[in-house]
């Protein structure tokens, strides 16, 4: 620490091993208080077991919002009800927390409050807001799956009722609006790709020169570079939601064309669905010659099914992060995806291809010449991915960055020009920690 340890209030998703973004919550949490600043947590849901490395941590203390929400009651027995109860029910648990807050600012005063995951959080007394600068520190926003949602309508209605697609505009729409409004009370948004920050501020008006750039990490020690050879046939993993905005009958043509051709490929599909859009009815056209759709697995597999691949493919429309895309580069899994994925800005292009989103032609290409490159030097190629996951995803780099950019705002060591410190996603980390 280069100065004097920051005491900060989270709130946000209570962490876990089980990877997504709780798994990032851990990371974070872990990476933070290592590096010597005190952190009080409030959880907007029950309580449970800690990771391990998170609980024996002194400068971290916890303090619960409690939540009556439950699956499968009358109030959650579809998607949309679910989705609708259960944004309810957090909200009112973090309504809870915001007079707990308020006493333990009183009697030890924050630096900052840090609200990791969501841009609406009710947490945050007024008095709170009006004192400590704020930091937002989404993984989404409403608005980017609001115009996706509406742009795939055709998609949607071949898939589900037309009143769950009605239904979920109207549930984004809201949360869209109290998302614009919200974020105006951010002193500072840490976006995890600059493809994310762009959106914010075009979709909520949110200030440029307050945003900063740094990826979500990834736990590294989850993965173990592939050694094998290239599979015979190769498998193509595509690991995700089977979703609006996530490209999925761009993998069914993609498929289509490669078996057309003759290519040896084989594309295995894992993943469930969101919670208002289920796109798995698009993959009854996946070809049986040379695909499979096996469905939700679950986390603690996951690292084994990309270590079972050979390419990742993520075709996605617009994707904040993906954390799949640092997973597989942590393994030595090269990567297969759009302009608009944000965990590919920065990476080696040899192990990271970027298409243009829609460009089946241009994902087909790139597939063949990923397994071309895998098949004469796997590796090189998997060290070289794995050393990208190293120098732009180790929690440890991502931490140091996070914390360089909080310390400058809480000190006002900034020259109010944050996003042109981050801009270069290849070197956003140390562009961050250089300008502290």
């Amino acid at each position: 620490m280069g100065s004097r340890p920051l005491h900060i209030a989270w709130i946000g998703f209570a962490p876990t091993e089980t990877g997504g973004v709780p798994g990032v919550a851990t990371d974070l949490l872990h990476g933070l208080a290592t590096l010597g600043h005190q952190i009080d947590c409030f959880f907007a849901g029950d309580e449970h077991e800690l990771p391990p490395r998170l609980a024996g941590l002194e400068n971290i203390t916890y303090v619960w919002g409690r939540s009556s929400w439950r699956g499968n009651r009358w109030y959650s027995k579809t998607r949309l009800t679910g989705l609708a109860s259960h944004l309810l029910a957090r909200s009112l648990a973090s309504l809870r927390l915001r007079g707990e807050l308020g006493r333990r600012h009183k009697r030890d005063p924050y630096d900052l409050t840090y609200q990791f995951a969501n841009v609406e959080n009710l947490a945050v007394p007024a008095r709170v807001r009006r004192t400590v600068p704020l930091v937002m520190h989404p993984e989404t926003h409403s608005a980017g799956e609001l115009r996706y949602l509406i742009a795939e309508r055709r998609l949607s209605f071949r898939c589900q009722p037309v009143r769950t697609f009605v239904l979920a505009v109207v549930v984004l729409s809201l949360r869209t609006a109290i998302q614009r409004r919200k974020i105006r009370g951010a002193q500072m948004l840490v976006c995890i790709s600059s493809v994310f920050r762009d959106h914010m501020v075009k979709d909520y008006g949110y200030p440029l020169q307050r945003t900063v750039v740094v990826p979500n990490p990834v736990r590294l020690g989850r993965f173990d570079p592939v050694q094998r050879p290239v599979g015979s046939p190769p498998v193509v993993l595509v690991l995700g939601r089977v979703a609006a905005r996530k490209g999925v009958e761009n993998v069914v043509s993609l498929a289509q064309l490669l078996l057309a051709r003759g290519a040896e490929v084989h594309f295995r599909v894992v993943g469930g669905t969101s919670l208002w859009s289920n796109y798995v009815k698009l993959l009854d056209d996946l070809p049986a010659e040379n695909s499979e759709y096996v469905g939700r697995v679950n986390s603690a597999r996951v690292p084994q099914e990309i270590t079972d691949s050979d390419v990742l493919l993520q075709p996605s429309k617009y994707e904040p992060f993906a954390l799949t895309v640092a997973e597989a580069l942590a393994a030595g899994v090269p990567v297969v995806g759009t302009s608009e994925v944000g965990a590919v800005e920065g990476v080696d292009r040899s192990v990271a291809a970027a298409i243009e989103p829609g460009d089946v032609e241009g994902l087909a290409a790139a597939i063949l010449a990923t397994l071309e490159r895998l098949r004469a030097d796997r590796p090189r190629i998997s060290a070289l991915a794995r050393s990208e996951a190293e120098r732009l995803f180790a929690p440890d780099v991502v931490c140091a960055a996070i914390s360089a950019a909080l310390e400058r705002l809480v000190n006002g060591d900034g020259d109010g020009d944050e996003a042109d410190a981050v801009q270069a996603p290849t070197a956003q980390q140390t562009a961050v920690a250089s300008s502290s």
